[in-house]
């Protein structure tokens, strides 16, 4: 049953995406109070300010996006969604906790982390294609494209709060109580699941089960120049510049010398872009190849002026430039290939998609944090900004060559 709710709110007619929007808001703070936390646990608790340490943490995060891709895609094409939510979400939720009990017992090391860090990817690795996906089961086809701005403003939202949320508890209580809460925010997304009308569910075509089903993912993606450019595009900056909790800690710490306080007010900032960028998508009936173009280039531009940043507020103001470029680029690349690929398939390549924007930060985290030891946080967003102007590029001959909108 639907309501009557226009414009950039529309996907809020649908019962159940109301009732997925209010436990994955919920979920999604926790999430930005972990991350925070996380963060900070490594650079100052853990390691003397230690970039590299957080790149290896972010990259043992993300591996398993690119290492479980073969069987990501399979498990988004072929099972059930809700369920395979269901049990992502809860293993994701238990492994928080766990964290939380190390480090308020006091005994937590940067090795347990590194652990905990692949497993939650590797769990996060099965959730995320399947998340993308099951949108176009709450809303169907017509309402995709917003119902998909729409969670990344929640998720933007949530990091409005989350990050000034950690650093509030990390001054008061520690890093400990923050894993603890995001572990039970992840109650909020499984009573929503739950409590979904399944019978109102768009159901798509489900893939057959067969030999080979990763490779047909793989030929299908060969066989498509506009998905190979928006794939290329998302490497490029999925891999040197999405590291934002690189960029964002060492400049607090070692370039604007900010307490957590300090540090998760940047990155509650950061989201104020982020949202604008989210609800900018959620006006857009379609999305356009062009919008590509402006958001990787407008992403350059803003790592340029948070590179050479004078103080503190001009950085913050310049995160808010890169964190609505950010939404809009990955928002669009996420909208135009569900929109432009065939349900059967849309698993494999949405696996693909997350695999190639979150699978090079194994690659890229190290080497910004490499880059931000040695030469300085300036360089290390120098990088990022030299991805976005890359990605500008990739989008200017895709364009060129008449890629499909």
């Amino acid at each position: 049953m639907k309501t009557s709710i226009p414009g950039a709110f529309r996907s809020f007619r649908s019962f159940n995406y109301r009732i997925w929007a209010g436990g994955a808001f919920v979920s999604n703070i926790g999430t930005w109070v972990q991350r925070t936390a996380q963060d900070w646990l490594v650079l100052t608790e853990l390691t003397h300010h230690d970039a590299s340490a957080v790149g290896l943490v972010m990259g043992l995060q993300f591996a398993p996006q690119l290492l479980l891709l073969p069987w990501t895609g399979f498990a988004a094409d072929h099972f059930d969604q809700r369920k395979l939510l269901i049990a992502t979400q809860a293993t994701m939720g238990g492994f928080a906790l766990a964290l939380g009990i190390l480090t308020l017992a006091g005994v937590v090391e940067l090795w347990h982390v590194c652990v905990f860090a692949f497993l939650f990817g590797s769990a996060a690795a099965f959730d995320a294609p399947v998340r993308q996906t099951f949108v176009a089961e709450l809303v169907g086809d017509d309402d995709l494209h917003n119902a998909v701005a729409l969670n990344s403003t929640s998720f933007n939202a949530a990091r409005m709060i989350g990050p000034a949320v950690s650093g509030a508890i990390i001054a008061a209580t520690g890093t400990g109580w923050a894993f603890l809460l995001n572990g039970a925010s992840f109650i909020a997304v499984l009573v929503s699941l739950m409590f979904l009308r399944v019978g109102e569910l768009h159901r798509s075509a489900k893939a057959d089960r067969s030999k080979g089903s990763f490779t047909q993912g793989i030929r299908y993606v060969r066989g498509r120049p506009d998905i190979k450019a928006i794939l290329v595009m998302l490497f490029l900056i999925g891999t040197f510049g999405l590291n934002f909790p690189i960029f964002v800690s060492t400049m607090a710490v070692s370039v604007f010398h900010a307490d957590a306080r300090g540090y998760g007010l940047l990155s509650s900032i950061m989201a104020i872009g982020t949202v604008a960028g989210a609800l900018l998508s959620a006006h857009q009936k379609k999305p356009q190849f062009s919008l590509l173009l402006v958001g990787s280039g407008v992403f350059g531009l803003g790592c340029t002026l948070a590179a050479i940043a004078p103080g503190y507020w001009f950085f913050a103001a310049a995160l808010i430039v890169i964190g609505a470029a950010a939404l809009i680029f990955t928002n669009t690349t996420n909208s135009l290939l569900q929109l432009s690929t065939e349900p059967a398939m849309r698993g494999r390549v949405m696996a693909l998609r997350v695999g190639v924007a979150l699978g090079g930060t194994p690659i890229g985290a190290p080497i910004v944090g490499w880059v931000a030891d040695h030469f300085g946080p300036p360089w290390a967003l120098g990088v990022g900004a030299a991805s976005g102007f890359a990605a500008a590029i990739v989008a200017v001959f895709a364009i060129a060559n008449r890629t499909p909108q």
